[in-house]
């Protein structure tokens, strides 16, 4: 348990004696008249972390002087940090943020390998021999990472699912922190799974039902989808990768199957894309980043509504099986560089950064109604029989004038708790709000409902969780949002649907609060 994390002058007014056991550090005030002695933890440049007869305590550096054979060199400090987890995020999104990162800071970014498993990049200041920071990789799985972390082996999780339960519980026995807290994890950046074929396959696009289908062996015959009469050559991630968890939740869990056994495993994704890409009888699954040289599979309902995944789709998660990847930090200071680091990964200049690499980006993007035709006409031909011409017609009204911003929220399956990209979409908007970066004057909260029970009844539902949604975003906000920006809630219930509501995800789908702006 950390005690405190102020300075030291203002941490005991005593001295704290020598235990009995020997320790390798000893901190002293500068007036000698406060001693802490334990086996050092970390030191970030500025504070120490000691591991006391009482507990893990943080130091300011400043206030103490340090003996003992675990003292670091403060002339020549390096600054590290360690991360572990997802493979993807390691090899790609990572590396990516860092190099812009050191750019914008006017430093060099050097590679190295340690093994492998395992490479570094050091940080270098023009005329510095030694480095200034060393940003360990540990290349592995998410759950290996959430397990290096436990185990006080990492200082950060790249993950592309949220924490487990179990997970979660064993990290605030270690005195990790609750890591589901906002300030715990953040979103980095975002991707999506998507079916993939091979580019001269006859498939053109695949239900969530009949890729479950395939996933499980079901179906391992593409004369069932019109196609010809010939296996089908499936194709997932290694078990225990976060790509594969992910769609174990968001695909089979949905359906209550398992992948089939046939099923050919790849631990790397670019494997799995280029065994696809050469057997045009061959379907797998990959994140949509990696899957240049396959053909990506549109996603349809029971109404054969198609929804690709496009950066906007993803962004707004109109798209049902989005991929955000997620950095998950320790109830713990890092160092000063570390924060930096982890500052640059929200900013504008990041998100460019993260484009390039080939990811969706967080930059908010406005979609005026002029170009979503798709998702008028779903309304006019899907809407419920219940919703009458009067009430599309008050939607139109209200939502012509605007343009819909591309935060998106919506709501964990069975829950009215946002799921994880929406968390991220309340604090990033709450953020824009107070600090005047969203240039608007209006703002409206538009709930939507899937269409189970009356249009009246889901009409109120809607309005609610636009009122939740509404809440959360002034909650989130540490200052008051500018009385210039006139903010609402409306209600349409199921008058708007971008998905038929006969499977679970297509429900899911249609549940949100879409952000509007003017």
């Amino acid at each position: 348990m950390t005690f405190f994390r102020a300075a030291m002058t203002a941490l005991f007014s005593v001295a704290v004696a020598t235990g009995a056991v020997a320790q390798d550090i000893t901190l002293t005030s500068h007036d000698g008249k406060v001693e802490v002695t334990g086996n050092l933890l970390g030191f970030d440049g500025e504070f120490y972390r000691v591991d006391t007869q009482f507990g893990e305590l943080t130091v300011d550096g400043s206030g103490v002087t340090c003996d003992g054979p675990a003292c670091p060199n403060l002339t020549d400090f390096v600054a590290e940090l360690r991360f572990s987890g997802s493979s993807v995020m390691a090899e790609t999104v990572l590396p990516a943020l860092i190099i812009g990162f050191a750019r914008q800071e006017g430093l060099t970014a050097t590679p190295a390998r340690v093994d492998s498993d395992t490479f570094v990049y050091e940080l270098h200041q023009t005329g510095r021999h030694a480095p200034l920071a060393r940003f360990f990789f540990d290349v592995s799985t998410t759950d290996q990472g959430f397990a290096n972390l436990i185990d006080d082996q990492a200082d950060i999780v790249m993950a592309l699912r949220e924490v487990r339960e179990a997970e979660q519980a064993a990290a605030e026995a270690a005195g990790l922190g609750d890591l589901k807290r906002t300030r715990r994890s953040r979103v980095v950046a975002l991707d999506a799974m998507v079916p993939v074929v091979a580019r001269d396959s006859v498939i053109r696009q695949i239900s969530l039902a009949d890729l479950a289908r395939v996933l499980s062996g079901e179906v391992d015959n593409w004369v069932d989808f019109g196609g010809p009469d010939a296996p089908i050559a499936l194709h997932v991630p290694d078990a225990g990768s976060g790509l594969a968890q992910a769609i174990e939740d968001q695909v089979l869990n949905t359906a209550g199957v398992d992948v089939a056994e046939t099923a050919i495993r790849h631990v790397r994704t670019r494997d799995l894309i280029e065994a696809v890409a050469k057997d045009p009888f061959s379907i797998g699954i990959a994140s949509k980043a990696s899957a240049d040289i396959t053909r990506a599979l549109p996603l349809t309902g029971g109404c054969g509504h198609p929804l690709a995944a496009t950066r906007q789709t993803i962004k707004t998660e109109d798209y049902p099986l989005n991929l955000p990847m997620f950095l998950y930090l320790p109830d713990r200071r890092l160092p000063r560089i570390a924060r930096q680091f982890l500052a640059y990964s929200l900013s504008p200049e990041a998100q460019m950064t993260i484009r390039d690499a080939g990811y969706v980006d967080q930059s908010p993007e406005t979609l005026p109604v002029s170009v979503q035709g798709d998702r008028l006409a779903n309304a006019v031909t899907t809407g419920g029989s219940e919703v009458g011409l009067e009430e599309l017609q008050r939607m139109i009204g209200t939502l012509r004038p605007l343009s819909r911003l591309s935060l998106s929220v919506r709501f964990e399956p069975g829950s009215s708790r946002p799921d994880a990209q929406s968390r991220s979409n309340i604090q990033q908007l709450a953020q824009m709000l107070e600090a005047g970066t969203l240039n608007v004057r209006r703002l409206v909260f538009a709930g939507f409902s899937d269409g189970d029970g009356g249009a009246a009844a889901n009409a109120r539902i809607a309005l609610r969780r636009a009122q939740t949604v509404r809440n959360a975003v002034l909650a989130a906000a540490e200052t008051s949002i500018p009385d210039s920006i006139e903010l609402s809630t409306e209600g349409f219930g199921e008058a708007m649907p971008m998905a038929c509501d006969d499977t679970e995800w297509g429900r899911k789908v249609n549940r949100r609060v879409e952000i509007w702006v003017q």
